[in-house]
């Protein structure tokens, strides 16, 4: 397996530290799991959604936890006390832990559960003062920015 030295990258960047994680967590995944399968939708220029399917989980089974940037999705199947026999049991309801890097202008919205699929909502908020403004511009002499026209 390959590996990257990205020490030179970061003697000269400050506050980039979560770029530094999230390049190593790239780098160094040995293939991470596709279970539960899922979809990242861009509905709009500032709406997503991410849907994962997540058949045989209940809701309550369900956590759904933003930290740090990081969208944290995970399931823990409660015991299932019966006593049943399955000749074949292709759907899995094995525990997962899902994460998703985030944006910090990503917010995380409203989450909904139906028909096993489970989807979260983002919106990317930009607050003013990371919106482009235009900046006046003044001079020390106020008669610079006159313009006459004399006739020739």
């Amino acid at each position: 397996m390959r590996t990257f030295d990205l020490s030179p990258l970061m003697r000269s960047t400050v506050g980039f530290d979560h770029l530094n994680r999230l390049l190593d967590s790239a780098l160094t995944s040995d293939g991470a799991s596709a279970y539960p399968p899922y979809n990242i939708e861009k509905l709009s220029e500032d709406d997503y959604r991410v849907t994962m399917a997540v058949a045989g989980f209940s809701p309550e089974e369900l956590t759904i936890t933003v930290q740090e940037g990081t969208l944290i999705l995970a399931g823990k199947a409660q015991d299932d006390n019966s006593e049943r026999e399955f000749l074949h049991r292709g759907i899995a309801k094995r525990a997962f832990e899902r994460r998703f890097e985030l944006a910090d202008t990503i917010q995380v919205g409203d989450a909904s559960f139906e028909n096993g699929l489970l989807q979260v909502e983002l919106r990317r908020v930009i607050p003013e003062h990371k919106k482009p403004r235009n900046i006046e511009i003044r001079s020390g002499d106020a008669r610079i920015k006159t313009i006459e026209s004399n006739a020739a």
